[in-house]
């Protein structure tokens, strides 16, 4: 049997085991729905500002045109109607089919409202009733008010904005959030997983019966191989919830291309990232032999996946540019955290991606020379920890 062969049939032993287990069925499912309520809330959260409902009587019923156009412009959409009378469109505010009902006469109106008046529309009710009495006492004067407001409405204000605000920046910013938060996820619920399965082997003695048959290295690729190949999975069905979600709320309009950018590149970096980890994940479990023993041998990997992504989530939303992020962006023990989230806010150039993307290929070359390594002179030695000087040492 070749060596690939062999590969092949641990790692399809792993991804029956992992997926055949309830818990990881159990927790595919909570994050699938917790990457669609979280869709769901930004989708709310944004549409807080959607159309407020205003019904008028007949005789106010002329400022409906007026009030749409002045809300616009303080950014409030509007949409009216018309009630039969003041006493069935209080009915409408009281059964919160309507926001406010406009009363009272064209002159003198009045406002019905069921608990307050948000501030936009007092605002833009506002304008409306003193634009109301500008053109009496324009009247009054002998004057003509339509042409007071054309000559009013002809006045233009140029502004110069040094930064003006990009709706798509702030789309991208939210997407680069959930890439690194599911890429961080990913690496500290999958990296662990192979440290754990590791010392499960050594404390059964069931890596002795394996490495009869087998050499230690396929068993290390293939078990890697076949718990990445079940994350691959389950971080593919995270990403497509996602943008299905994004898409059905209207939360993710960017354009196809952009967007498919994305998705390509976080799988690439969660790849690239399991890759790295899974490694140095084996080899710290194959240094002990007891569960308990597990964490304080991975708690450095830990803090590695953990620090440059709180350092990535904590700068960028409000400093895509900083210049420290991206740096750290480019070592390959922090690009598959760092390097998605720039890259989805369209912050990383195309040399920063492909550089980030050769540094990590050529230290997962290295790794699998040297985790192989401590993975080789260490997996069948049970008792004390094994010192990672003497595992490092050469079979």
């Amino acid at each position: 049997m070749s060596a690939w062969e062999t590969i092949r049939l641990v790692a399809a032993r792993e991804v029956r085991v992992r997926a055949a287990s309830r818990a990881t069925r159990i927790g595919t499912l909570v994050l699938v729905l917790a990457i669609v309520a979280l869709v769901v809330v930004i989708a709310l959260v944004s549409g807080s500002g959607s159309a407020a409902k205003v019904a008028f009587t007949p005789p106010t019923g002329a400022l409906a045109q007026p009030l749409a156009v002045s809300a616009g412009l303080l950014g409030q959409e509007v949409e009216t109607s018309t009630a039969a009378d003041e006493a069935a469109g209080e009915r409408q505010v009281r059964d919160g089919a309507v926001d406010a009902l406009v009363a009272g006469t064209a002159q003198e109106p009045r406002i019905v409202v069921d608990e307050e008046l948000g501030d936009t529309l007092r605002a833009a009710l506002l304008a409306v009733a003193r634009q109301q009495a500008l053109d009496r006492a324009v009247q009054a004067l002998g004057g003509d008010p339509a042409a007071v407001n054309r000559d009013v409405d002809a006045v233009r204000l140029e502004v110069v904005a040094l930064d003006p605000h990009d709706p798509e920046h702030d789309e991208r910013l939210v997407v680069g959030t959930i890439v690194g938060v599911l890429i961080y996820v990913a690496l500290l619920t999958y990296g662990p997983i192979v440290a754990q399965g590791v010392v499960e082997e050594k404390t059964s003695r069931v890596v002795e019966l394996l490495l009869s048959t087998i050499r230690a290295w396929q068993l290390m690729a293939g078990k890697v191989l076949g718990i990445g190949l079940v994350g691959l999975v389950q971080f593919v069905l995270l990403i497509a919830a996602g943008v299905i979600a994004g898409v059905a709320t209207g939360v993710l309009t960017l354009p196809a291309s952009v967007a498919a950018g994305t998705i390509a590149w976080a799988v690439a970096w969660y790849l690239l990232g399991y890759a790295v980890y899974a490694l140095l994940f084996a080899a710290a479990g194959a240094l002990v032999s007891r569960q308990e023993d597990v964490s304080s041998a991975t708690l450095p990997l830990i803090m590695v996946i953990i620090v440059p992504y709180v350092i990535g989530i904590s700068v960028l939303p409000g400093d895509p540019g900083n210049r420290l992020v991206a740096i750290l962006s480019l070592v390959p023990l922090f690009a598959p955290t760092l390097m998605p989230i720039r890259e989805a806010m369209g912050e990383a150039a195309a040399w920063e991606l492909v550089l980030a993307t050769g540094l990590t290929l050529a230290t997962i070359a290295l790794l699998v020379r040297g985790a192989g390594r401590v993975y080789v002179n260490a997996v069948l030695r049970t008792g004390a920890r094994v010192r990672l000087r003497e595992a490092l040492g050469r079979a």
